[in-house]
C-alpha cells in the first residue's frame, strides 16, 4: 500500500530534509585526505543529536552505524571504519534523518582531495542522472518514466546502472511502497500521484553493473573493481511538480 502524505506531513518531512541537507553541507568540509569514515559517521550522529534528531538507520535490521560510507568500488552500505581516506578517493555518505517521527533520506558522493578527471566525470554524470530522474517525478507520469530517463542518460554517457539497489517510498518508515527502479521503460509501472514521497538514488559504475556482497554481510562492491558513485534525494510529488525535500542550500 502506498501512503499518501498530506501537505502538513510533507512539511514535517521537509524539516527533516533541511536538517539532513545542513548536515551534508557541514560534512563536506570534513571530507579530506587523512580523515576516516568512522570520524565522519561520529560527526553525523552527533550533529543530528544536537539538533533534536537521530540517525534512523542505526539499528535498522541490525545495522550498527549512523551512516553508510562507501569508498571507491564500494557500491553502497559500506561500514564506517578507521581506514584513512586518501587523496583521489570517492566516498559516498548515505544516512536517514528521523526528526519528530518523520524521515528524510539522502546520499552524496564526495571527491576526497583532488579527483582525477575520470572520477570527476563519474560524479558529475551520477549527479546529473539523479536530477534527470527527478524531472520525471510529475503527477500523472509513471515510475518507469523515472527509470527510463536515468538509464538513457547514464548509458549514453558510457556508465552502467546498478540494478540491485533501488529507490523507495518513505515517510514514517525508511522503506515504504512504491519501489523506484533506476532503469525502465516509459509508460510502465504505477502512476505517480500527488502526495507520494519517494527517494530517487541512482548508482552508476564506471565498469559493469554487477555487484557482489562482502563477508561483513552489508558492503556491496562492484564485481569488476570499477569505481562507483551515488546521489540520492527525497522527493515529494506535488501538483506543482517535484519538490526536493533534501536539497542543499
Amino acid at each position: 500500500m502506498i501512503n499518501i502524505k498530506s501537505q502538513k506531513q510533507i512539511e514535517k518531512m521537509k524539516e527533516a530534509g533541511r536538517l539532513l541537507a545542513s548536515c551534508h553541507k557541514e560534512l563536506s568540509k570534513l571530507v579530506t585526505p587523512g580523515t576516516t569514515t568512522l570520524k565522519l559517521d561520529q560527526f553525523v550522529e552527533s550533529y543530528l543529536f544536537s539538533h533534536g534528531a537521530k540517525a534512523a538507520q542505526k539499528g535498522y535490521m541490525g545495522y550498527p552505524f549512523a551512516t553508510c560510507a562507501s569508498v571507491n568500488d564500494e557500491v553502497c552500505h559500506g561500514l564506517p571504519n578507521k581506514r584513512a581516506l586518501r587523496d583521489g578517493d570517492i566516498v559516498t555518505i548515505d544516512f536517514v534523518v528521523n526528526l519528530n517521527g518523520w524521515l528524510a533520506d539522502s546520499a552524496w558522493s564526495y571527491a576526497v582531495g583532488n579527483a582525477s578527471k575520470k572520477s570527476q566525470a563519474l560524479l558529475d554524470a551520477t549527479k546529473k542522472a539523479l536530477y534527470i530522474g527527478i524531472e520525471e517525478a510529475q503527477v500523472g507520469n509513471r515510475i518507469g518514466d523515472i527509470g527510463h530517463a536515468i538509464q538513457s542518460y547514464a548509458e549514453n554517457k558510457g556508465y552502467s546502472i546498478v540494478r540491485e539497489f533501488i529507490g523507495h517510498g518513505i515517510g514514517r518508515a525508511i522503506h515504504e511502497e512504491p519501489q523506484v527502479h533506476h532503469v525502465g521503460e516509459r509508460n510502465t509501472g504505477i502512476t505517480l500521484k500527488e502526495g507520494m514521497v519517494i527517494t530517487i538514488e541512482p548508482i552508476l559504475n564506471q565498469g559493469r553493473p554487477h555487484v557482489s556482497l562482502m563477508q561483513d554481510g552489508w558492503t556491496a562492491v562492484t564485481f569488476d573493481g570499477s569505481l562507483s558513485a551515488q546521489y540520492e534525494h527525497t522527493v515529494a510529488i506535488t501538483k506543482d511538480g517535484p519538490i526536493i525535500l533534501t536539497e542543499q542550500a
